[in-house]
C-alpha cells in the first residue's frame, strides 16, 4: 500500500530547498526526496557563489526577472538570517578597443533589464579600483556579491524544518505515473517505497529531464535534452591581489574565466566550457594553459606556479554547444497537463541568485 503526502519536493539542491521551504510556510505538507547523501552536493556547492546582479539575461526572460527580485530576496534574507555574504561589486573588462562595443550593448541590456547601476571605469578606473588588472575599459556592477551557499542551505532547510518539512537523504526518485488520484512516485534507496503525492517539485537538476522522463503521463514532447557544461575552477594559492569580483567579456556557454573571490578572501579562477555527455566531475588539469591565457588578458601579472586544481562544477543545460542559452523552463500543468505536476529544466545560473524568486514563483503556481 502506498503512503499519501501532501507535498514532494525532488531535490534538496538550493532551488530545492528554497521551494520546499515557501511551500512549507505557505501550510503545506513537504517532504524533500534527495538522491545523494548530503544536501546540494552536485550544482549549488560547485559554482561561483556569485550573487548576479541579472546584467546579461535576455530582457522579459525568466532568467532577468528571477535573477533581480532573487537578488534583492537573497541580500535581505541572508541579513537576517545570518548567512555569510559580500555585496563585492564586480569588474567586467574589456581587454582591447576592440571589444569596448560589447561592453556598451551589456551596459544597455542591463538596462533594459532594470539594472542601472552600471559604471563605465576607464583604464586609469582600472587600475585604481584594481591595481594587478589591466584593461582598455570596464564596466562595474555595485551590487554583484558572493554568498556562502553552504550556509544557505542549511538556513533553507532549517526554515522548512520549523515549518513541519523534513528532507530524506539518499531517497532516489526511480520513476512514477501521473493519475488522477495524485503522482505516484517509486522510491529506491536504503529503504524503497511508493508515495502518492498531491503535489510534486521536480527540482533534481541536472536529473531532471531523466526524472521527468520516467514520469509516465507526462507527455514527451514536455521532457527536454538535458546537456552538460563541465567548468573546472583552479585555485590561486597565497594572499589575493584582489578586492573585487573580475570578469571578462562573456563567451559561448559561459561568461568567460573569471575571477571570484571567497568569503575568506581566496581568489579562484573559473569556469570554463567542456561539453560533456554524462556527468563526471573529473579534474582535466592540461587544461591549465588555456586557463594561463584568458587570465592573463586581464591578470597579466599572474605567476602561473600559483594555479593549482580546485574543483568542477556542470551547468544543467537543456541546449547543446553552438545554440543561444536557454530560458529557464518552469512549467505547471498549463503547460504540460499535468494536475499537481512542476518541472523547472535548465536551472543553471543564475540560479543561486534566483533561488528565493523562483521559490515564490513555484509557491504561487500551487497554493492557488
Amino acid at each position: 500500500m502506498s503512503e499519501r503526502v501532501d507535498c514532494v519536493v525532488i531535490g534538496a539542491g538550493v532551488v530545492g530547498l528554497a521551494c520546499a521551504a515557501a511551500l512549507a510556510a505557505a501550510g503545506r505538507e513537504v517532504l524533500v526526496l534527495e538522491k545523494a547523501a548530503l544536501i546540494g552536493s552536485e550544482t549549488s556547492s560547485r559554482n561561483s557563489e556569485v550573487i548576479h546582479a541579472g546584467i546579461y539575461y535576455p530582457p522579459g526572460s525568466l532568467k532577468a526577472r528571477l535573477c533581480r527580485a532573487g537578488k534583492a530576496r537573497l541580500y535581505a534574507y541572508c541579513a537576517a538570517r545570518g548567512v555569510p555574504h559580500r555585496q563585492l561589486g564586480k569588474i567586467i573588462v574589456a581587454a582591447s578597443a576592440a571589444q569596448e562595443d560589447r561592453l556598451a550593448a551589456i551596459r544597455a541590456n542591463a538596462a533594459a533589464n532594470e539594472v542601472t547601476d552600471l559604471e563605465w571605469l576607464s583604464a586609469a578606473d582600472i587600475a585604481r579600483l584594481e591595481p594587478e588588472v589591466r584593461g582598455h575599459r570596464a564596466l562595474f556592477s555595485p551590487s554583484t556579491g558572493i554568498v556562502d551557499s553552504h550556509a544557505l542551505m542549511l538556513a533553507l532547510e532549517g526554515d522548512l524544518g520549523t515549518n513541519g518539512g523534513m528532507v530524506v537523504l539518499g531517497a532516489e526518485v526511480d520513476g512514477g505515473r501521473c493519475e488522477a488520484d495524485g503522482i505516484h512516485l517509486a522510491i529506491g534507496g536504503a529503504e524503497p517505497m511508493d508515495l502518492v503525492a498531491r503535489t510534486v517539485i521536480n527540482c533534481a537538476g541536472l536529473h531532471a529531464p531523466a526524472l521527468a522522463a520516467r514520469l509516465s503521463g507526462l507527455p514527451s514532447q514536455h521532457v527536454p535534452q538535458a546537456f552538460y557544461a563541465k567548468g573546472h575552477y583552479f585555485r590561486l594559492s597565497g594572499r589575493a591581489p584582489f578586492v573585487h569580483l573580475v570578469y571578462p567579456v562573456p563567451e559561448a556557454g559561459g561568461l568567460g574565466i573569471h575571477l571570484t573571490l571567497d568569503l575568506g578572501g581566496q581568489a579562484k579562477f573559473g569556469p570554463d566550457v567542456m561539453w560533456i555527455d554524462a556527468p563526471d566531475y573529473s579534474f582535466d588539469a592540461s587544461r591549465l594553459e588555456r586557463f594561463v591565457a584568458a587570465i592573463r588578458t586581464y591578470y597579466p601579472g599572474l605567476d602561473a606556479e600559483k594555479l593549482h586544481p580546485d574543483y568542477t562544477g556542470i551547468r544543467p543545460k537543456i541546449v547543446g554547444p553552438g545554440v543561444p542559452d536557454a530560458d529557464f523552463r518552469i512549467e505547471d500543468v498549463r503547460v504540460h497537463g499535468v494536475p499537481g505536476l512542476v518541472n523547472l529544466f535548465g536551472i543553471e545560473s543564475p540560479g543561486l541568485t534566483a533561488s528565493l524568486a523562483i521559490a515564490d514563483l513555484v509557491a504561487g503556481l500551487v497554493t492557488r
